[in-house]
């Protein structure tokens, strides 16, 4: 793991960071007994400890699936009622800086890289407001030339006019940088750490700004800091041992929100899915058993966190997720640089499952006798 600092990087202290690492590696998902699992399902959320939540990602918990299911179902409808979320990802340019073996981003793939004009930003943002979203996520490649703060937070203002909810997920940014993208209209800030151990970490990113694993790692504190009401977390499941990077995940947010309790935290649970040049990139051994199981443990290990399920998924999967745990579903998803206009500017970063429309998902939210919601903050 790099813990060499580029240029203008902010670093803040390494304990929370050393805290994680060391109770990461104590864990160990083969010693994990029945009994262990039992224990955790019979507990309350405020008495679940990082350890069971272990239990409840270890292989032995698989044989619980079902009561782990109908337990975070009724967390969820505890928490959230029946409402599920809509939002919809625009991807606003797809340079990139890092050399990242598993993405289609890769700054070294020869694919259509290209960025949108505000005036054409405005006009996509036009288009997906009037399919009655409002709530958009701005993504860009991490490239801070082709993609500057600037660029990010005029796109923020833009959206603003056409949204009440603005979330971002570019590279890892300084709390006066995010503090600026803050003050533009962005609510928060989603950071997928893709994997979590330092080893594989080293092995995937081979070069660029990414490869410095505790820059990245502290992007949501330094996001509160600036301003932002809530961050997301992430491990790209399947690039390493998902029982470890999910466990991971969970932790890296429970840390987070132990030290900033105002913060609004969710969880997003991407598989690894074929990319532009590469068919044959699938996720390692994680099935969709094995992805609800992740999924409840995060529900009942952080009952108020946000659960999303991206496009990643095919349809039947995504609808059994919402009726069950996720809080927040995206709908009439384009992964490619101006997808929403009529011509794409850039290449997809990787290419989605789930094709449905805004319309063709709020049908299937109503006949799971669900409620549809366009947002879920109010500005008063």
């Amino acid at each position: 793991m790099s813990f060499k600092y580029l240029p203008n990087m902010e670093q803040l202290d390494h304990t929370m960071l050393n805290q994680f690492l060391e109770e990461v590696a104590r864990v160990d998902f083969d010693k994990f007994t029945a009994v262990d699992v039992r224990e955790a399902l019979k507990k309350d959320y405020l008495e679940l400890t990082p350890q069971d939540f272990a239990a409840l990602l270890s292989p032995v918990a698989a044989d619980f699936l079902e009561e782990m299911a109908q337990k975070a179902q009724i967390e969820t409808r505890k928490r959230f009622g029946n409402t599920v979320c809509l939002y919809t990802p625009l991807y606003i340019a797809n340079y990139c800086a890092n050399n990242c073996i598993y993405c289609g981003y890769n700054c070294k793939n020869k694919i259509h890289r290209g960025s949108l004009s505000y005036e054409e930003i405005e006009e996509e943002l036009k288009s997906i407001s009037a399919t009655g979203l409002q709530e958009i996520l701005l993504l860009t490649g991490e490239h801070r030339v082709k993609s500057s703060v600037e660029f990010i937070a005029e796109a923020c203002r833009i959206a603003r006019k056409y949204f009440t909810t603005v979330g971002i997920e570019v590279y890892p940014m300084n709390s006066d940088e995010y503090r600026v993208l803050h003050e533009a209209g962005a609510d928060f800030v989603s950071v997928y750490q893709e994997t979590y151990n330092t080893e594989k970490y080293d092995e995937v990113h081979l070069s660029g700004p990414k490869k410095v694993y505790p820059y990245r790692f502290y992007a949501q504190e330094r996001a509160l800091m600036g301003g932002m009401r809530g961050v997301g977390f992430g491990a790209l499941l399947g690039l390493d041992d998902f029982r470890k990077d999910a466990f991971a995940t969970g932790l890296h947010a429970y840390m987070v929100q132990k030290k900033y309790p105002h913060a609004e935290v969710s969880f997003s649970c991407p598989r690894l899915r074929p990319i532009v040049n590469d068919d044959t990139i699938n996720p390692k051994d994680v099935h969709e058993r094995q992805l609800l199981q992740i999924m409840c443990a995060y529900r009942l290990f952080m009952p108020f966190a946000g659960i999303n399920i991206s496009t990643r998924e095919c349809a039947r999967f995504r609808n059994n997720a919402i009726n069950i745990c996720a809080t927040k579903i995206s709908a009439g998803v384009k992964t490619s640089v101006g997808g929403h206009g009529e011509e794409e500017k850039g290449d997809a970063q990787f290419i989605i499952s789930d094709e449905r429309s805004v319309d063709e998902i709020l049908e299937k939210i109503q006949s799971l006798g669900l409620q549809s919601a366009m947002t879920d903050y109010l500005y008063v």
